[in-house]
This record gives C-alpha cells, structure tokens and sequence, in this order.
C-alpha cells in the first residue's frame, strides 16, 4: 500500500487500478472524520482500510464517500465501501446518483467495452447503494464536515455526471478527471506533462474548457488528479490541458469519417504524445508508449463518440 502526504488533512492512496501509479484515492481527514474521495475498485478497499489503520482510524470514522463522477475507475468500489462504512454518506452528482442505486447500466456498458472476463477481472461485483444514504450534490453544494467546508462545482466536458470538490482550508481542487491525467513518472526537470482524458461517451471539448477556466477562479495551490496525483496548476499546465483538448478534437474532425479511422487516430494520439514528452526530456519511448498505451485507446474511443454525435446533429 503506498501512500503520501498531499496538504494538511489530505493523504493520497494507490487504488493499484491497472498497476501502480495510474489511479488515485484522497483521504481528506478533519480531527477524526475521514471523507474519502474516489473510490477505486472493490479490489482497492483493503487498501482504504490499511491507510486509515495506519492513521490509527478504521472505516467507522468514515462520514462521506465521494466519487468524483460514476465512471468505474472512480465509483466502482463505491458500493462495496458503502457496505463497511456504516456511518458514511455517499455524495455524489445528480446526474449519477440513480446509477449508484442500479448499477446495471454502468455494468453494461462498461462490459460492452471491456469484455465479461475483463470486467470481472478490473471490477468483481458493483454493489448497489441504498438511496436513503445518498447526497445529491448540486453546483455550490456545501458539506460541512466538522467545521471543514467543502463546495461541489458542476463540470460537465469529461461527463456529464461530473463535479469537482473544492476544500478552502487547503487551497485544494479534486478534479477527477476534469483536469486531465498527468503521470508522475513523467514528470522531468520540475515540470509536469498533462493532457486531457476524453474517454467515451461525454466528451464535450467546449464545456471541458469553460470547466477547466471556472475551477482556475478559485486560483487552487494544488489540482488533485484522480490520475494521478497532486500537482501545481501553472498558466503553462493549464494552456498545455486545452491545446491538449483541441488537438484531440481536431484529430476527431479530420479522421473519424474516413477509413481506418480509429488506428489513425490511435497512432497520431500517441505518436503526438511521444513527441511532446521528447521536447520534455522523457526519452524512454517504450515505457512511455506502454503507460500511455489505454488512455490512447479510451481517449480515441471518445473522440470519435462525439464526433459522430456532432454529425448526426
């Protein structure tokens, strides 16, 4: 189980989703209630339950459960956490919640991506949620969690089920995947590389940009990525995001209607991914390619879902 020190209160966990490093749990911790945000798979709770030992607490001190949105890497777990924590509340989107109540489409689609035997291997059983123990957390919901404010911001673009949490006592954004994945292992000489997550089937580059700028007014010290990590959102991290969003979606424009287009897309995702992290110093191509080899996948799998929308109107 590896953990690390985020801000005052605020430990992140490896949820071990699809190897290390690639999926983020946020413990954020006031006196001894715990809110955990995200949640990983079922597979993540025995590490939830180490990290909170180790911090002298168990999953009694738990009062809120939070996936960011309802996308399985982020809310998998959530009904299996729900089921050892019998003090907490599930927070989460509106828009999300009555799929945390019946999980059968999530289960669904995700296997139509995925496979049986695949989804079975990354996630086991969804777990309902009893809807009594539901928060439906609007734009500019505040929890207050012992004295400890947190507000829900609405960020449609990645999903449509989608919020961010801010916390004013550290200055902190949990961005899920609106900010976009920024691998630690890439991180070379101070600088980050990021770029955007646009897996399927919500992806609205428009409203993930005007997102991306409403959680900058908050001017946060720190974005904390469900992938992975916390970093310092500088102009330079933020303006590399939305090129990073425009040229995915004008990949999409100019690929998707013609033959072979998802191998195209694929290759000029990557091959665009590989260059900049060359200019960054990050020279092990065959380590990169392997790290970034599903997002490539996923993100193509969006692109090409949106455009199609836009062309059937």
């Amino acid at each position: 189980m590896r953990k690390f020190p985020v801000a005052q209160g605020i430990e992140v966990i490896d949820s071990r989703y699809l190897g290390e490093d690639v999926a983020a749990i946020y413990l954020l911790r006031q006196e001894d209630e715990i809110a955990i945000i995200e949640t990983g798979t079922k597979h993540s709770l025995p590490y939830i339950e180490r990290a909170l030992e180790e911090d002298g607490l168990c999953f009694e001190n738990v009062s809120y459960v939070i996936p960011t949105h309802v996308h399985l890497d982020h809310a998998a777990g959530a009904g299996a956490l729900m089921g050892v924590c019998d003090n907490a509340t599930l927070v989460v989107h509106p828009r999300g919640a009555r799929h945390m109540v019946d999980p059968s489409k999530l289960v669904a689609g995700t296997k139509a991506v995925y496979g049986e035997k695949k989804f079975n291997e990354l996630y086991g059983k969804i777990e309902p949620v009893e809807s009594e123990r539901i928060i439906e957390a609007n734009d500019n919901y505040l929890l207050n969690m012992g004295g400890r404010v947190l507000k829900f911001i609405d960020t449609p673009g990645h999903a449509r089920h989608h919020f961010c949490i801010w916390d004013q006592e550290s200055e902190s954004m949990f961005t899920g995947d609106t900010f976009g994945v920024s691998y630690r292992e890439f991180d070379s000489k101070g600088e980050v590389f990021i770029f955007p997550t646009t897996t399927p089937v919500q992806f609205e580059p428009e409203e993930l940009i005007k997102s991306i700028n409403n959680l900058m007014k908050y001017n946060p010290k720190r974005v904390c990525l469900t992938h992975f990590g916390a970093i310092t959102p500088t102009e330079k991290v933020v303006t590399q995001l939305i090129e990073g969003i425009k040229f995915f979606s004008d990949l999409a424009i100019e690929y998707t209607t013609q033959e072979y287009a998802e191998e195209k897309i694929q290759k000029a995702m990557m091959d665009h991914l590989l260059q900049e992290l060359k200019i960054m110093g990050v020279s092990d191509a065959l380590f990169c390619q392997n790290k970034l080899r599903n997002d490539v996948v996923l993100n193509t799998q969006g692109i090409m879902y949106w455009q199609n929308k836009v062309a059937q109107g």
